[in-house]
């Protein structure tokens, strides 16, 4: 599969610990800055349509402002078995700018 590393926004627009929402053309998603590393997810809750961008970061774990369900925003990985797991994207930062692999899962 050819990798699509689509631009996101500029890395200043990113704050320790605020979700960020993005539309990278048809694909919600979410970022997410914590201890200086930048992460990112479908921007979807798997239940129903909630922006994870709008629910509370602790840490590594993203919850869903509607639904209460948890993702670790490194592998999407659902913390609870209530859901099921969301996207993860691999994130690159160049010249202070940050891009998203729309096709690539992270590897961490």
């Amino acid at each position: 599969m050819t990798e699509t590393w689509k631009h996101a926004c500029p890395l200043a627009k990113l704050e320790d610990g605020e979700p960020h929402g993005v539309k990278l053309g048809e694909q919600n998603v979410a970022l997410y800055k914590v201890d200086d590393k930048v992460f990112a997810t479908d921007n979807v809750c798997s239940h129903a349509f909630a922006l994870l961008s709008d629910g509370f970061l602790d840490g590594h774990v993203i919850e869903c402002p509607l639904h209460g369900a948890m993702f670790d925003v490194r592998t999407g990985k659902c913390q609870s078995n209530t859901y099921t797991d969301i996207k993860a994207f691999a994130v690159d930062l160049r010249d202070g700018e940050v891009y998203v692999n729309l096709d690539a899962k992270d590897p961490d």
